[in-house]
């Protein structure tokens, strides 16, 4: 599926690596070491994973540390001995670390609880380097998983997933990627829409039979709609979806899933 990355490199672009003062380096060198160190289990995303899979910098201020829930409260523990201020920010996907104006986010999950990280993300990573120590970076069906409901008004990834298919020229584990997906497959077919409309001639980057099954699929939800599931627009955005909630009488569906997430993290519900 694709031509192998190493034949062929990723496109030229003219974006610039992030410029960090040396604290700021120092600090981060001192955390990817200190994970290291202790063997935490962490992929890192945000830019640096953008630019491996595209070429593409972005500016970033903060390392963004993707980790499976049981790790967070270790490496909470070792980054607050580090001299860290530490906060769970939200208990169903974020934490954060802070010293002086600098920020290690660490990440489990999507904000509507839809993905979750699991110790899979961690053995399929790419192998790499930052700032010249070994780490682990988000695979491009992983990334493209955590960025699919970045649909917010005041953010959208759209691009970036377009920009993963067209600068891995497709190299991508596709039938992983709708195992991600799972029952939200829609929201992958969206993308994929977008990402076609954008690269009309690049259209061979996705297979045909990834084509043709979602489409297949969509097809069959035209034609028997599934009656169960009335409304999922608080899982894009509840802000802008609020009215459906909370004048119109639809499901608060992003409060159900996360609210199953925090029993599953309470130990009072199995994992699924």
């Amino acid at each position: 599926m694709g031509v192998p990355i190493e034949e062929k490199p990723l496109p030229v672009s003219s974006s610039r690596p992030p410029v960090f003062c040396a604290d700021h380096e120092a600090l981060f060198r001192e955390v990817l070491e200190l994970m290291n160190r202790h063997r935490v289990q962490f992929v890192i995303s945000g830019a640096f994973a953008l630019h491996e899979h595209t070429g593409i910098w972005r500016d970033t201020k903060d390392l963004d540390f993707f980790l499976p829930p049981p790790e967070v409260p270790r490496a909470l523990q070792l980054l607050k001995q580090d001299g860290f201020e530490t906060e769970i920010t939200d208990p169903v996907w974020l934490a954060k670390a802070r010293r002086g104006d600098y920020f290690v986010d660490l990440i489990t999950g999507m904000s509507n609880a839809v993905i979750r990280v699991d110790y899979s993300w961690i053995r399929r990573a790419t192998h790499s380097q930052v700032f010249g120590i070994p780490v682990r970076i988000l695979s491009p069906e992983e990334l493209i998983a955590s960025k699919v409901f970045v649909t917010r008004r005041e953010r959208f990834d759209g691009a970036d997933i377009c920009h993963i298919i067209y600068g891995t020229r497709g190299n991508i584990e596709w039938r992983h990627l709708m195992h991600l997906m799972g029952e939200h497959w829609e929201m992958l077919l969206w993308c994929l829409i977008l990402y076609q409309y954008i690269y009309p001639a690049f259209s061979d980057y996705v297979p045909r039979k990834i084509w043709d099954e979602l489409l297949e699929r969509f097809r069959v939800e035209l034609d028997h709609p599934n009656k169960a599931l009335q409304f999922r627009g608080s899982l894009i955005d509840e802000n802008m979806f609020n009215i459906d909630v909370a004048e119109w009488g639809q499901r608060n569906v992003i409060d159900e899933y996360r609210q199953r997430v925090e029993l599953i993290q309470n130990g009072t519900e199995e994992a699924a």
